[in-house]
């Protein structure tokens, strides 16, 4: 049973009369009094600063691993402690906040666009028991904070490092040749060639592979089957549709995998090899695997650089209702066929529910691997936005002026620990993801922004899915905390 919001705002005012000096620095810092507090999560201020020691598991030993899981790799974001030596002089630097989060506001919109338009019917995809994992990790280098894995492309194979996204369905690579010097991006790994590789084939125009394009055909040119992805962030792909082998671990490859042999991209790629399409339609990694993995996956996004998550084919044994797993029903979504969308219900802060009316989220909500901060209607951003104020307000963190989106930011410098009201999520069926602070704040701010309109679609951005596994298959979507 929560307490009322009197009787904690007293225990809070006692907390800092007790602990204020040690919060400035003046005395040890009073951590378990503050964590006493009935939802209220206290964390050290350190831990919101990058970490420059590598602190990822073995993959060996990772605690993901599953029953039927058959491959696990180690990712690691290219600018952190985790990086592989072999990172490339073409490595750009990590975009700025202002800039990360303009990008993920064209994202976010597009998004919103998208689903609010006319569209198919989404292909769903199949069942299946088999399994087979790649990691994944924070991959700032493309302007936005996703994530991304490696994998093997061709025959010999050729180490890929690419962004996993599950709002887009396509996968695609950099190849030679560019069409002009100008065309191609500075990579961290030599772009792809196909004329080096055995198992390569391009798609030829008139057959039913290259109908199957749908929205991202790009006519022909050689006879070649031409593709094109245009994406929210303004960015864009475009060159011949074709397939080779896609190795995940030395004992998982996906024969004939059709991809984008890229031959021309614009925007805020640089420092990735390509894409790895999660989506929702056949011609995603896994729609064209859901004979081997049963149309399922799930992901951890790591909580920091300094640590390492994973990306999953296939149910591991049991789905999205597996034991441990949170799960809610997982809507058709003919406006916008590529994305999985759920039904967000509620919020509580500090352990108390908004009175927000159920019809705001009427839209649904998209889980977005490629978006940062969650979108919300905006009486629903009102609410979430007053009583996470007003659950800080207590502590007396300085503010600090908005960050682009974010318009509830802190600074916490000189203290040893912050402590912040929790934010629950829940959606249909009662699933609810409980908040760790790395899901709350982001760049020292409320992670959370508002959406278009209230009844409109909302978006479950990659912040609050860290640490969580996230489990999709054809019917529902799981989450389970402290996964990664």
């Amino acid at each position: 049973m929560s307490s009322s919001p009197v009787a904690r705002r007293a225990h809070l005012l006692l907390s800092l009369l007790l602990c204020g000096a040690g919060a400035l620095g003046f005395l040890p810092s009073c951590h378990g009094a503050a964590e006493e507090t009935p939802g209220y999560v206290t964390v050290s201020a350190a831990s919101f600063k990058p970490s420059s020691i590598c602190s990822a598991p073995d993959p060996a030993a990772a605690p993901h691993q599953q029953n039927g899981t058959s491959a696990v790799l180690r990712l690691t974001h290219r600018h952190g402690p985790c990086a592989p030596s072999r990172a490339s002089s073409l490595a750009a630097p990590a975009p700025s906040v202002a800039d990360t989060l303009r990008a993920d506001q064209r994202r976010a919109e597009y998004i919103l666009r998208r689903v609010s338009g006319a569209g198919a019917e989404p292909q769903l995809l199949g069942s299946s028991k088999a399994s087979a994992s790649v990691p994944a990790s924070w991959g700032y280098d493309i302007g936005t904070l996703n994530y991304v894995v490696t994998a093997s492309l061709g025959t010999p194979g050729v180490a890929q490092t690419l962004e996993v996204d599950t709002g887009s369905d396509l996968s695609w690579v950099q190849c030679k040749p560019c069409a002009d010097g100008s065309s191609c991006y500075s990579q961290k790994d030599p772009l792809f060639d196909p004329s080096q590789s055995s198992s390569y084939a391009a798609v030829p125009c008139g057959g039913s592979t290259c109908a199957a394009l749908g929205m991202y055909a790009s006519g022909c040119s050689a006879s070649q089957c031409g593709y094109v992805v245009s994406y929210g962030d303004g960015s864009n792909t475009t060159g011949a549709y074709s397939s080779d082998t896609l190795t995940l671990s030395p004992t998982d490859a996906v024969q004939g995998f059709l991809f984008g042999c890229g031959h021309a991209q614009t925007g805020l790629f640089t420092g990735i090899d390509g894409l790895l399409g999660l989506g929702r339609l056949q011609v995603s990694l896994v729609g064209q695997t859901a004979a081997a993995y049963g149309g399922s996956f799930s992901y951890c996004l790591p909580t920091k650089p300094s640590t390492t998550g994973y990306l999953a084919l296939g149910s591991g044994g049991g789905g999205a209702a597996a034991k441990g797993f949170a799960t809610t029903q997982l809507l058709p979504s003919p406006s916008g066929p590529t994305y999985y969308i759920v039904m967000l219900t509620g919020i509580s802060v500090g352990g108390q529910s908004l009175s927000v009316p159920p019809s705001a989220f009427a839209g649904g909500t998209v889980v977005d691997t490629g978006t940062v901060v969650t979108r919300l209607p905006p009486s629903a951003y009102a609410a979430l936005r007053a009583a996470f104020r007003s659950g800080v307000a207590p502590y007396g963190y300085p503010p600090a002026p908005p960050n682009g989106i974010l318009d509830t930011c802190y600074n916490f410098a000189g203290y040893g620990t912050v402590t912040l009201p929790t934010i629950a999520l829940t959606f249909s069926s009662g699933a609810t993801m409980t908040l760790g602070a790395d899901g709350i704040l982001s760049f020292g701010c409320l992670a959370f922004a508002p959406s278009g309109s209230d009844g409109g679609m909302a978006i479950l951005g990659n912040v609050q899915q860290r640490s969580f596994e996230v489990r999709i298959d054809g019917t529902s979507v799981g989450f389970k905390p402290s996964s990664c």
